[in-house]
């Protein structure tokens, strides 16, 4: 499958720092998700992305457009949505969306009928005929992913999407960035700090730390633990149960949250798990293969990369 972004040996500098050091990646269709601590080089990443900084060295294509020569034709096919508000005192809703439909060269008839269209879809109803500075930082986000997608960009790049939402609102948003890259075949970015968004959603994870990448791989490798196992929850007495399973040949561990962990292939565990339940006269209330936490990575690629040369 070609990557719809690829960059080779990206280097860059400002001055004697070194906020990317070397980085090589592919980026394919889908939502790949962009982690890192503060100051690991995700701003710098995404500014080379849109041709907005030069690299010292390194090159690289989005599309079919080559980074550092071909800018304008970039930025005209990536739907950028900014961690920080940019908009224009005194104008409403509506007109801010139509303004960048715009500057994307759709006449203002259709800019204005798209930004009706995205805003409806980006849940702001009569909100859209409010001057801006009275938005909340829930309805500013919207407005911010609504200018980002309402020129149908093939790419998107999204920083921060979810953050200042309450969690129903931030459901619905990751929602709406599933729909796009689903529904609508759109290849995004996802740059945030929350992980279990990252984890709800990604097909992919790039993890940068200190300038380089640490982690890039698909969610699927990423979630396989080493040893397969399964998480069961029980309605009754967890110690008998435990026993039993034992006597089976299994390995089993109680939790610290209350489940019990079970070493072997999932498949083949699920009978063993139904009949030792019947035996001990317990309910199972779920059994769930078990899965890497995207925390317990993040960290573990932040302490591997080390302190910068």
């Amino acid at each position: 499958m070609t990557a719809l972004i690829d960059l080779v040996n990206i280097t860059k500098y400002y001055g004697r720092f070194r906020a990317l050091d070397d980085v090589s990646l592919q980026i394919h269709s889908g939502i790949t998700g962009l982690l890192g601590p503060n100051g690991a080089g995700k701003t710098t990443l995404i500014k080379v992305l849109l041709g907005l900084v030069r690299t010292t060295s390194g090159h690289g294509r989005l599309l079919d457009f080559e980074l550092g020569h071909q800018n304008r034709e970039i930025r005209a096919h990536v739907g950028y949505m900014p961690e920080d508000d940019c908009y224009l005192h005194g104008m409403t809703g509506v007109e801010c969306v139509q303004f960048v439909a715009q500057l994307s060269r759709f006449p203002a008839v259709e800019a204005l009928r798209r930004a009706h269209e995205i805003l409806d879809f980006c849940g702001l109803a009569q909100e859209r005929y409010r001057t801006v500075e009275t938005y909340s930082t829930g309805m500013r986000q919207k407005l911010r992913f609504a200018q980002a997608i309402v020129h149908d960009p093939p790419v998107l790049i999204l920083d921060e999407p979810t953050s200042g939402l309450d969690p129903e609102e931030r459901q619905v948003m990751l929602n709406r960035i599933l729909v796009l890259a689903r529904d609508h075949g759109k290849a995004v970015l996802l740059c945030t700090h929350i992980l279990p968004d990252v984890q709800s959603i990604s097909d992919a994870v790039v993890i940068l730390a200190r300038g380089r990448i640490q982690v890039a791989d698909t969610m699927v490798e990423l979630n396989r633990p080493t040893t397969p196992s399964v998480e069961v929850r029980l309605m009754g007495d967890s110690d008998r149960f435990v026993e039993t399973i034992r006597g089976r040949g299994i390995a089993a561990n109680l939790q610290s949250n209350g489940g019990i962990l079970l070493q072997g292939i999932p498949d083949h565990l699920a009978t063993h798990v139904w009949q030792a339940a019947s035996a001990c006269g317990v309910g199972v209330r779920s059994l769930t293969p078990s899965r890497n936490s995207l925390e317990e990575i993040f960290l573990s690629a932040v302490r591997e990369g080390g302190s910068r040369d």
